[in-house]
């Protein structure tokens, strides 16, 4: 099982670089993948920044009746700070790294900061 980080999603949806790398993956492990409430916010705060609302409301249509959104159980807030001591990792990453080990996920993203995270599953996206 999978957690999709937020930067797999804005790849396909904004056509960036590796978004075929992306779309790839996702289609391949469908029936797997989940995102973090915070991915799901973030996505919808970027494409909205970028006055891009419709790609908004295609993800949400394309994605939400597909694909699990996890939320950090509110007991695991106080371990952000924790995590953010221990790796480094800035709140977002923190967020999603505590889904994932929580939630018993593979991260799966393209965002380098997590390779020092070794007590949970991380696979990098090329």
């Amino acid at each position: 099982m999978y957690l999709i980080d937020t930067n797999i999603f804005l790849a396909v949806t904004l056509k960036e670089e590796r978004n075929e790398v992306c779309k790839q993956f996702l289609s391949d492990h469908s029936d797997r993948i989940a995102f973090s409430d915070y991915s799901f916010h973030s996505i919808g705060t970027i494409l909205f920044h970028k006055n891009r609302p419709d790609l908004f409301t295609k993800f949400t249509q394309d994605i939400l009746r597909y694909v699990p959104v996890l939320t950090l159980p509110r007991d695991q807030y106080a371990h952000l700070e924790a995590v953010n001591a221990q790796y480094g990792l800035d709140f977002d990453d923190a967020y999603q790294y505590l889904v994932a080990k929580r939630m018993g996920r593979t991260l799966v993203t393209m965002d380098r900061h997590f390779r020092q995270c070794d007590d949970i599953p991380v696979h990098f996206l090329p």
